[in-house]
């Protein structure tokens, strides 16, 4: 028996569709993925290779839970996202053969204090407070891809309070789930358990508490919170 010298933390585990649970382990994710969001934030989509940060996996939210309005923020932005999960690793990855490596997929939020956010860019400093905070992650189930296939193409629809914020296809990724994969294992090697959160579309807006977040994915899933 391990001689910790203090409780091991918890594993942090998604509810996958039809039972089970996938443990997390890291969570990366894709920043300015599609284009009009690329736009919407400043960037050039013609240029921008892609860059990734991270978020801690005990930052992810599920079963629907509410979202606790986060500190120090005025700004909270919802970003809907399809999400992949990573059930068998490996490092320089080729594209062709990335999907090989996916166990499933989900619909996501990634949560951001822009405010927190900005001030760090502007400032030449990492923004890790402004994506990274606790509970910053809202996930649906993961769908296995033994079931639900590896979408390309396909609705990706956020609303809040009924209303639809953010409405795109996921055939405008600027790199495929088989690209971010491929990149991404140049730079780490994936493993079991990852998570890729892969950009968002054009929309993200602000949310205040009581909003209620609803996501759906065609062919995936959804995701829901409401902000307290």
């Amino acid at each position: 028996m391990t001689n910790y010298v203090i409780d091991p933390p918890a594993v942090t585990a998604v509810p996958v569709a039809g039972g089970g649970l996938f443990p997390v382990r890291r969570v990366f994710c894709v920043g300015r993925n599609y284009a009009e969001h690329t736009r919407e934030m400043g960037g050039d989509p013609d240029r921008e290779e892609p860059f990734f940060f991270m978020k801690p996996a005990d930052a992810l939210l599920i079963n629907g839970a509410d979202m606790p309005y986060p500190p120090k923020t005025g700004d909270l932005h919802h970003e809907m996202e399809l999400v992949v999960a990573i059930g068998t690793g490996g490092r320089d990855i080729p594209e062709a053969e990335a999907l090989n490596h996916v166990y499933g997929y989900a619909a996501g939020l990634d949560m951001t204090r822009r405010d927190l956010q900005g001030a760090a860019k502007k400032a030449g400093k990492p923004w890790d407070m402004g994506k990274g905070f606790d509970l910053s992650g809202p996930i649906g189930e993961i769908a296995p891809a033994s079931h639900a296939g590896h979408p390309s193409a396909g609705k990706i629809e956020l609303t809040v309070n009924s209303a639809v914020r953010q409405s795109s296809d996921l055939a405008k990724m600027i790199w495929s789930v088989p690209e971010t994969i491929s990149y991404l294992s140049g730079l780490v090697a994936l493993a079991p358990g990852d998570l890729i959160f892969t950009g968002t579309p054009e929309g993200v807006a602000a949310v205040v508490k009581g909003d209620v977040l609803e996501g759906e994915i065609a062919g995936v899933g959804s995701v829901r919170t409401r902000i307290v």
